[in-house]
């Protein structure tokens, strides 16, 4: 797969945060489960000072690189100044290099099958803040998503 190292500064996401592993036999459907309550109980529409239109799957706080348990939050960058609904938690994506790779299709299936085939990469990965940016559109099954990949 090819990518394009990059230099991030730190953004502010604010959204829900559950915690999951991979070896956890529901994680698929934990992680689906937030994107549903993300936008089904109105908490993407309640979400104040957006910066944009795109949606970030963010996966953090790792407790032992892919083996551990990690945090998933599902939301939105926003201005860290402003005040968020109660249920919502806020995040620091944290500055650094990252490994961006650019990947089209449906988005469960293409962000799938992107995942297994990182978990074959040899990136010197930081395990610090990786996450997916979806791209502002409708159409979910040819959608745009830049994914970053935190490195040392």
């Amino acid at each position: 797969m090819d990518y394009e190292l990059v230099q991030l500064e730190e953004k502010k996401l604010a959204g829900l945060k559950i915690q999951t592993s991979n070896t956890d036999t529901q994680m698929g459907e934990k992680i689906g489960a937030t994107w549903q309550r993300f936008y089904g109980d109105g908490i993407e529409a309640s979400l104040a000072g957006r910066k944009n239109e795109k949606c970030i799957g963010l996966y953090t706080n790792y407790e032992n690189g892919a083996a551990g348990d990690y945090d998933v939050v599902v939301g939105c960058e926003v201005d860290a100044t402003v005040s968020q609904p109660e249920l919502v938690e806020t995040v620091t994506i944290a500055a650094g290099n990252y490994a961006k790779f650019i990947i089209h299709g449906d988005v469960q299936k293409a962000v799938g099958d992107f995942w297994m085939k990182l978990w074959d990469m040899k990136l010197d990965r930081r395990f610090g803040s990786d996450f997916e940016e979806y791209q502002p559109g409708e159409d979910m099954a040819n959608a745009e998503i830049h994914v970053y990949i935190s490195l040392n």
